[in-house]
This record gives C-alpha cells, structure tokens and sequence, in this order.
C-alpha cells in the first residue's frame, strides 16, 4: 500500500510511481517550450475545420508577438485578459501571449449571456478581452466602459482587429521579472457550493500539474511527438487547457482543434489526421457508441481514450471498448481547484499498470491524498469512504477576492476539501461514490443551483426555488426545478433550460 501513517494514525496515500524533480520555479510558457528546439518545425497546432497548421516555431512567435501587442495597449504585468472564444488557434496564441507578458487569461464560455459575460469580467478586473464580431453585442457595454475588445476575425466598430496583438513586434515586450506564485490562469468555478468565483492558478501551480501527469521515466500520462491529440472539448474548460493544450504542448504533440462537437465531422478528422489521442467526456462518447456512422470510417490510430469531466458508466465503457479494442480507455478525476488533477489511471503510463473499471486512476505525483470522514475530520484508512482531500503544490493559491471560500476550501495544513465522497482500495485505486457538493454536472460543464435559484426568485410570482439534477438514464440529464409561487394561480408554466 502507498499510504503513510503517523502516530496520530494520519493515513496519507500516494503514487505507485515515484515523485520526480519539477521545475517550476520556471515560467509556464518557458517551462511548456522548454524542448522547442526538438520540436521547431513540427506541426503544434492544427485548426480542423479550415487545415491551417501552426508549427512549434508559429506559436512560439506568434505568443511573443500578442505579449508585445499586449504590452503596445497598455496590458501590465497582473492585468487580466479575458478569452471569450471558442476553440481556436487565437486562443492558445492569447493565453500564451498572457502568459509571456506576465498577465492573467480568465477564460469564459463565449455562449454566455451579456449579464454572465459582464458578471465575470467585472469579478476579474478584465482589461482587454478577446472574442470574435459575433459576440461583441454580448460585451458592448464592458466596452462602453474602458474594456477594450478585439476581434479575431474582422473588426466591428469601437473593437480593434486581432493583427494588433499577432503583428506586433516581438523584440519590443518588456522583460517580465516571474514568480512562480503569479498567477497566470483565473478559471471560474463554483468549487464545492455555491456562486462561481475566479480560482487563482499559478505558473508553479500548472506547472507541477502537467509535470506530475506528463514528466519523468515513467509518465503518468504517456504523450509523445508523434501523436495528434483531439481537442474538442472547450479551452475555456480547465480540463482541455491544461491535459490537452499544455500536456500536449510539453511533449510535442500535435494538437488538433475542433470549435465544436459533431460525431460525423469528429469520426472524419480521426480517419484524416490519424488522431491518437483523445481526451473527452462522456456524453462524446455515448455519441461515438450510439453513432450509426461510426463503422464507416478508419479509427484504428486511436490508441488511448481518456474520459474525465464526469463519471463514466461500466456500461457505457464496455460499449466504448467494444468500439476501440485496440486503445487503451481509463478514467481521471479533477477539479478546477485542485489545478486540476488528482488522479490518473495508471493504465496511461509509459509502463503501464493493470486497474479496475470504474476506478478514478491513482493519487498524481508530487502529491498527498487523504480520505477524512465527514463528521470527525479523521483521516481514513483504505476501503473506508469519506471526504477527498488532495495537497501539493498544484492547487489554487485561492479564489480571488474571496479570503473566506478559500479558508472553508483549504485548511491550515494546505489540504483542498473536494466536497467529493470516495475511497481508496488496497491497490492504491480511488474510486468516487458520492458528493457532498450541491454543485450539478451537466455535460460536464458545472451548472451551480444557487445561481439558478437566485435567477429564479426574480420573478415576481415566485417567493423561493430550489434546483436539483438528476439522470433518467444514459442519455438523458435533467435539471429539476421546486418553485414556490407566491399566490396560487392557473396558469402553466414551463422552463426550458439549454
């Protein structure tokens, strides 16, 4: 077994695999091109639905040109970015221009409304934010009130084209002097309950998440230069931003971009691009195994299959194999906090380890994992259920603004509560049975009630509400809703929520 315990039977388990050395003492944009001269003239980035390649060289340029154009518009070191774009090269090219300027990328679902676009941007003190002509209508008053706002695609009237970001003269950024506990990335996240905050994450903190899946002899996570990995699930997902853009940008990886899911366009860039590696959630892969198309392409380069986001059912991963027998298929399990992985199946690693369905993977590297009960806060020994707890110097330094949340969230000892019910077993697999959250996972995405429930009771016929999820079956995930009216009346109503 890989745990310890002291004399206060404090039962702390770790990797299989032994702790390596970590740079991250290094800024993240240096640590992730660190091996750049291997790579220069290999393809990075591939844009699939127009073909156009990036290569390491591209990027590399290109992130150093948008920290220029980023510093020419006033940008400081500390100031925030935000992306509100769906996958696309411009996205990494700005959160990598952010990063080399010593700035801060919040990233938001550009499908968001003007209210939670705006919500967001003013929590983080954005600057600038970066978005396509589609949206501005959705961030015209940030603009109206000193945000600026560029466009990546054409420039509508009052935004700035994204060529003076990309154009710029790289020779002209200013030398930045790093910490490594600046911070470099805010994702919003409603962490164990309630309203969203922005989750502080820093270079040393990304930097020891990639390196505990992507470094050492024996890595967790076995990526290489040869492979092309599928990034379809959305940038502005910590998940993607950091196990596919950064993972993949550690190794020299091609990383094929995808702005939106659709199974057939999906199962043709496997055929085309030879993907290998891919990534993704459930629900994506409910649709491959239900897809009627799937036997009409060539899928054979896959070669693992990497679900997290949200549980995946021993039904669903036995359809999955059925459809992949050559690939390997496990699990991870994160939160956005905790920087965000946890755990990765060994499954993964170079040398590769045999696990059980359902498991959530093993503890990371360079890390500790605890299993505390609900009620006593004791830690736990294996097989025994109760709080996750996780401790390394991946996790948040804390939610911005928010000194309150990040004391309830993170203890005196530097231990991040999960809100998540699980248990180790006695071959160091971890396996989720139960939240305590109240916070919904719908598609992966979070959807926290509160949030909803304060929308709710602004209408003016209703006194309270209470939102719930729950799942019909496989394929179905549905968002309940308890409304209190105010006074009985007829009338019917029925809320749909996309």
């Amino acid at each position: 077994m890989a745990f310890e315990s002291n004399q206060t039977q404090e039962f702390i388990f770790r990797s299989k695999l032994p702790d390596i050395h970590i740079p991250n003492h290094l800024p993240l944009h240096q640590y992730v091109f660190q091996n750049m001269p291997k790579f220069a003239t290999r393809p990075c980035l591939i844009n699939g639905a127009t073909g156009d390649v990036y290569t390491y060289h591209d990027v590399q340029l290109t992130a150093r040109r948008v920290a220029a154009g980023l510093h020419n518009l006033g940008i400081k070191k500390g100031d925030v970015v935000m992306n509100l774009l769906p996958n696309s090269p411009e996205f990494v090219f700005t959160f990598l221009g952010a990063s080399y300027r010593g700035a801060i990328m919040t990233a938001a679902n550009p499908f968001y409304t003007a209210v939670e676009i705006a919500k967001q941007a003013k929590a983080a003190n954005a600057k600038l934010i970066v978005t396509m002509a589609c949206f501005y209508d959705r961030v015209k008053d940030l603009a109206e009130n000193g945000v600026k706002i560029v466009c990546v695609d054409f420039a509508v009237e009052g935004c700035l084209h994204f060529s003076v970001l990309s154009g710029a003269d790289e020779s002209l950024a200013p030398v930045v002097d790093f910490s490594s506990d600046d911070v470099v990335a805010l994702p919003y996240s409603s962490g164990t309950t309630g309203l969203p905050k922005g989750v502080m994450l820093t270079h040393k903190g990304l930097i020891t998440s990639v390196a505990q899946q992507m470094d050492g002899e024996n890595p967790n996570l076995y990526y290489h230069a040869d492979d092309v990995i599928l990034s379809v699930l959305p940038f502005f997902h910590i998940y993607s931003l950091n196990s596919i853009l950064l993972c993949g940008l550690r190794v020299g990886a091609t990383i094929l971009i995808m702005q939106k899911f659709d199974i057939v366009s999906l199962l043709q860039l496997i055929e085309k691009h030879k993907i290998s590696i891919m990534p993704i959630v459930p629900p994506i892969f409910l649709a491959i195994a239900k897809s009627p198309e799937f036997e009409k392409y060539d899928v054979s380069s896959v070669r693992v299959l990497k679900s997290g986001g949200a549980p995946l059912g021993k039904e669903l991963e036995d359809a999955v194999r059925e459809k992949f027998p050559t690939a390997v298929l496990g699990q991870g399990y994160g939160m956005t906090e905790a920087g965000p992985v946890l755990s990765m199946s060994l499954a993964f690693a170079k040398e590769p380890f045999q696990v059980k369905a359902g498991a959530c993977g093993t503890v990371v590297r360079n890390a500790e994992m605890k299993i505390v009960d609900t009620e006593t806060g004791a830690s736990l020994p294996a097989n025994s259920s109760g709080e996750i707890c996780i401790r390394g110097d991946q996790i948040m330094k804390g939610y911005l603004n928010d000194l309150e949340s990040t004391k309830r969230t993170v203890d005196k000892e530097g231990w991040l509560h999960t809100g998540d019910i699980g248990f180790v077993d006695d071959d160091d697999e971890l396996f989720i049975v139960d939240r305590l959250k109240e916070l919904i996972k719908f598609k992966a995405f979070q959807v926290a009630p509160a949030e909803l429930e304060a929308l709710l009771i602004t209408h003016p016929k209703l006194s309270d509400a209470a939102v719930i999820g729950f799942i019909s079956n496989q394929t179905l995930f549905f968002l309940l809703f308890f409304l209190v009216c105010r006074m009985w009346r007829q009338e019917k109503c029925r809320w749909r929520l996309w």
